[in-house]
């Protein structure tokens, strides 16, 4: 099995080998509540004080708190919840505290939503003011010295999670000092722990709050650091723990677990050197590079932690990049792990004001301290073997051509469709209803496999395709006269059932034919025969309404309608469909995929994703199957081939099972009740091979 190559250290981060060990041994030996006064007890307080001696020395904390909690969410919101009811306090009592919560732009969005929370609770009322960057990612001086004077909190972080920008602290403090700023001060130190020198005591910093989980400790343990003199609330109370400061049971695991390695970083024997992180951050850079064209890196190398790289790809989607870099082993991520699974732009590069393409397909890569250079050297090769793939499957600039493709293919199926019609003999094709936001895509993909096409077709009136028919340049037909509708002046015609005489191209060995409905047009495919296309001939309908009665009579119960619009996510559509499919009727976990093939030993197993991830896969499916490559975007095309077999069993599989699923809701909607979808995907058919 392929080892992975984990570049997501700013999500969070393996277990240092130690601080698992220390882990086990406070859990199996020192077990005991550091509350107790007994020898058990006395052996685990004194871990507990061990650790926290090394923190202080380490950070600097002088006199100040310093506390462990599960992490840096319950530090922000103890750091929150301490500096308003001081500033509750202070009003109360007649003083003039400000009117503004400031807030970096690029703030993990626990802090804003913290300041939201307390500030409502708190019934303080004040106004949360959001601090710019600039499009370098560092925070505007000059818009925090105006509205400093109003400044009630100020919120800043030591380094961003997304970009690893490091923000200038120094100049932060000395605006606030500067304007004479009254305003409490928290930092978000959780990406700077282990990456850069911290001095807390020495700086004016009211609050800091870190996370063991992004530097080899494990989730669920972390510290916050209080300035002394600085105002405290306790956010859980009830036991006296930790000073009264954080009720609860301390996580000794965990203290231990997170104590070795803030032992490791004090030693310094265990991480790599900045100027060793920053020669792997440069090879990363180089491969990438090599591998992507037109790559623009969107934070800055002088000013950023140098185990952070982020970067945007001209006409990729970060979707489609993670896909690739995942199918090769090699874990990324888009934006933060935080909000990876929402499909918008990063909120941290908009606010640099980087153009929406590059934040909408930004990638992160990230790597912790303890990386060595024969990963680094992997990750490289897997990087270059990820643009192989991506140049191969035509979404980036290639010198070669692409292999040719028959059939259909579908761009979008999130809601809006694009369809093209292939013919690999002749290079040429048809695009039918393509949208703007398609047209990179279209251009490089005709471009890629030198297709020519013949029609811009649309279903409804008034869409232009100027744009379009300018990027595809010489590859589109010469510019015939056509109509409002894209349909070209050609002589040819097809007789259809009952009679009707219509327009028609030829495509190959088939026949596009164009049906007028009033304002709207239909397309049908299939292969005619002397000049006749038979009900029985039509195998895909083309049209902006399904239910359109002009359809009636000329299409049959094997004809596959394909949408315009897919609202649904259902691909096509077809007279046999089933009202409802019920997913847990189709699922299959790795048990059941195996107990199914030994029942069906023909079934069909049908790896779903995109031919560039299937290029770039580094996993063997561990079943006894054999599996065949039908990217999701040609899934209409196949389809149409599977319902003529009803009777066998089909299997689909993709990266995460997302995909699959829909595959087999779509054949099981069709009529085909024997698919299936492999629960989980390739991910934990990995982790089944493993164990």
């Amino acid at each position: 099995m392929t080892t992975e190559i984990y570049l997501d250290g700013n999500a969070t981060s393996p277990v240092l080998p130690a601080a698992i060990a220390a882990a086990t041994c406070a859990m199996g030996q020192r077990y005991g509540n550091p509350s107790s006064s007994h020898a058990a007890g006395l052996s685990a307080k004194a871990l507990l004080d061990q650790a926290r001696q090394c923190a202080r020395r380490l950070l600097g904390v002088g006199e100040g708190r310093l506390m462990f909690n599960s992490g840096a969410t319950e530090g922000i919101q103890t750091a929150v919840l301490s500096a308003l009811v001081a500033l509750r306090e202070r009003r109360e009592q007649g003083e003039a505290i400000g009117s503004l919560l400031v807030y970096g732009a690029t703030e993990h969005k626990a802090v804003p939503e913290s300041l939201a929370h307390w500030n409502r609770l708190l019934g303080l009322n004040l106004t949360l003011h959001k601090l710019p960057v600039n499009p370098q990612g560092t925070h505007d001086l000059d818009a925090l010295r105006a509205c400093a004077s109003e400044a009630a909190l100020v919120c800043t972080m030591a380094a961003n999670n997304e970009t690893g920008v490091i923000s200038d602290i120094a100049g932060i403090q000395s605006v606030l000092e500067q304007t004479g700023c009254k305003a409490y001060w928290m930092v978000d130190c959780v990406q700077a722990l282990g990456k850069l020198a911290l001095h807390l005591a020495e700086t004016r910093i009211d609050y800091a709050p870190f996370s063991g989980h992004k530097l080899y400790a494990p989730k669920g343990i972390g510290m916050l650091y209080v300035r002394a003199g600085a105002p405290f609330t306790p956010l859980i109370v009830g036991g006296g723990q930790e000073s009264a400061q954080r009720s609860g049971t301390e996580n000794m695991a965990g203290i231990a677990a997170l104590g070795t390695v803030l032992a490791a970083l004090e030693r310094g024997d265990t991480f790599r050197t900045h100027a060793e992180l920053e020669d792997y951050r440069a090879r990363l850079a180089d491969a990438l590079r090599a591998a992507l064209p037109g790559i623009v890196f969107n934070n800055p190398f002088e000013n950023s932690l140098p185990t952070t790289l982020n970067f945007s790809v001209p006409g990729l989607a970060s979707r489609e990049l993670m896909d690739v870099f995942d199918a090769a082993q090699v874990r990324v991520s888009s934006g933060s792990a935080c909000s990876a699974a929402k499909a918008a732009p990063s909120y941290v590069l908009d606010a640099m004001q980087l153009p929406l393409w590059r934040s909408a397909g930004a990638i992160r890569m990230s790597f912790g301290p303890l990386t060595d250079a024969a990963m680094i050297d992997d990750a490289c090769r897997r990087i270059a073997r990820c643009g192989a793939a991506l140049r191969a499957g035509c979404l980036i600039p290639s010198e070669r051509n692409g292999a040719a493709h028959d059939g259909l293919l579908q761009m979008g199926v999130e809601g809006a469709c694009s369809w093209l019609v292939l013919d690999a003999a002749s290079r040429s094709c048809v695009l039918i209803d393509p949208l703007p936001d398609h047209t990179a895509r279209i251009e490089a993909f005709v471009r890629c496999q030198n297709y020519r096409v013949q029609a811009i077709l649309n279903t409804m009136a008034g869409q232009q395709n100027g744009a379009l028919i300018e990027a595809l340049g010489r590859h589109a037909a010469s510019r015939v006269s056509a109509d409002a509708y894209g349909w070209p002046a050609l002589p040819d015609k097809v007789t259809l059932a009952g009679g009707q005489s219509v327009p028609a191209l030829k495509l190959g060995a088939r026949t596009l034919a164009c049906v007028v409905d009033g304002a709207q047009r239909h397309y049908l495919l299939g292969q005619a025969q002397q000049g006749q296309l038979a009900v029985a001939a039509v195998r895909f309908a083309f049209s902006n309404n399904q239910c359109a009665p002009a359809l009636q009579g000329l299409t049959g119960a094997a004809t596959l309608l394909c949408p315009s619009r897919d609202e649904q996510n259902q691909f096509c559509a077809g007279a046999m469909a089933a009202a409802t499919v019920c997913c847990d009727s189709l699922q299959l976990d790795h048990a059941g995929l195996n107990l199914l093939l030994a029942a069906h030993p023909d079934a069909l197993l049908i790896d779903v994703r995109e031919d560039y991830e299937y290029a770039a896969s580094a996993t063997v499916l561990p079943v006894a199957g054999k599996v065949q490559s039908v990217p999701l975007s040609r899934l209409t095309e196949h389809a149409a081939d599977w319902l003529a077999t009803a009777d066998s069993t089909l299997v689909f599989i993709c990266r995460s099972g997302n995909r699959s699923l829909k595959a087999a809701q779509c054949l099981r909607r069709l009529g085909h009740q024997h698919s299936y979808s492999l629960t989980g995907g390739w991910a934990l058919a990995a982790l089944a091979q493993a164990a």
